[in-house]
């Protein structure tokens, strides 16, 4: 069994849900309109840019989830899933999966997306597992922290080695795919890079280091 490991947003699926969750919080009115949305493209742009403070943005994304019941919450979320997600999903993505699911691969996703909105998007591709940034919930309630280091950039290779650590995997025979450049750092350490509709970064080094490129849009 190989490990085939997948970031989320713009590679398995065509968009950001990260983002997508923050306009869908200014639709359902609990959030400042102008403000939230101002903030949250400033925030992605950093993203794109790849100068994000991954504490600062968690610190913004995660304190609407603190004001409401997870009942409420999970009532949101899967509407957001059916409205804003299942329309982001990608046939040839679909199809990626269930080649390696078909050859016995594990079916691994890693995102700097929080755990709450990703969990269920995680389900519905079926995949194996998912590492995520995990939110802090205290008394069943979410604090707006996280827990441990945030899988994002440097922070996705030092999550998946602690999951190596239960999951044992060869990385030397494991394929990553990926759109961004703030995945370099995972990129390197797989035996098969894979950019997937990439930036213009991600882009630039996988043809100069002769890594695979392809796209899964129509």
């Amino acid at each position: 069994m190989s490990l085939a490991i997948f970031d989320l947003d713009n590679t398995l699926i065509a968009g950001d849900s990260d983002h997508a969750w923050g306009d869908y919080l200014i639709e359902l009115g609990i959030v400042d309109a102008a403000h939230h949305k101002a903030t949250n493209d400033v925030f992605y742009q950093d993203y794109l840019e790849g100068r994000l403070d991954i504490h600062k943005y968690l610190e913004f994304a995660l304190e609407p989830l603190t004001r409401f019941s997870m009942e409420q919450l999970h009532a949101w979320r899967a509407d957001f899933l059916r409205k804003r997600i299942e329309p982001l999903f990608l046939d040839a993505a679909v199809r990626l999966l269930s080649l390696h699911r078909a050859k016995g691969d594990y079916l691994l996703i890693i995102t700097a997306t929080n755990r709450f909105v990703t969990e269920p998007i995680a389900k519905a591709l079926g995949v194996d597992d998912l590492i995520a940034t995990d939110p802090e919930v205290v008394n069943g309630q979410f604090t707006g922290k996280i827990q441990g280091t945030p899988s994002y950039k440097e922070g996705k290779v030092t999550r998946l080695e602690h999951w190596l650590k239960s999951h044992p995997n060869s990385l030397e025979e494991a394929c990553f795919y990926s759109d961004s450049h703030n995945d370099i750092p995972l990129l390197e350490r797989v035996g098969r890079p894979v950019a997937v509709d990439a930036d213009a970064e991600l882009t630039r080094v996988a043809r100069e280091r002769g890594w695979e490129i392809m796209s899964l849009r129509p």
